[in-house]
């Protein structure tokens, strides 16, 4: 007999979204810094429609965005260091 509705998925334990364990971190890493640019970008987009302290609010997380792009790519510098590429070759 052909079921038509498949059997939902198993229990998650309330995650809505899981990451590939075997992407490695430089990949994980760059993308979490494409999607920040991308939140800063729309952030202050939007600063440019509305006005008063909802700019404000639009402007700070396009900040905070652009703080924490800052971060990821630094750690992205690290994993590329000479002292990281070793440490990796030699595991």
């Amino acid at each position: 007999m052909f079921k038509v509705t498949p059997n939902p998925p198993g229990h998650r334990k309330g995650r809505l979204f899981t990451v590939s364990p075997d992407i490695d971190i430089e990949a994980l890493l760059a993308s979490a810094s494409e999607d920040l640019l991308s939140i800063s970008a729309i952030a202050a987009d939007l600063a440019d429609d509305v006005e008063g302290s909802r700019r404000s609010v639009a402007l700070a997380l396009s900040r905070m965005a652009d703080g924490v792009q800052l971060l990821v790519e630094r750690a992205l510098d690290h994993l590329e260091s000479p002292e990281m590429m070793q440490a990796r070759a030699e595991v």
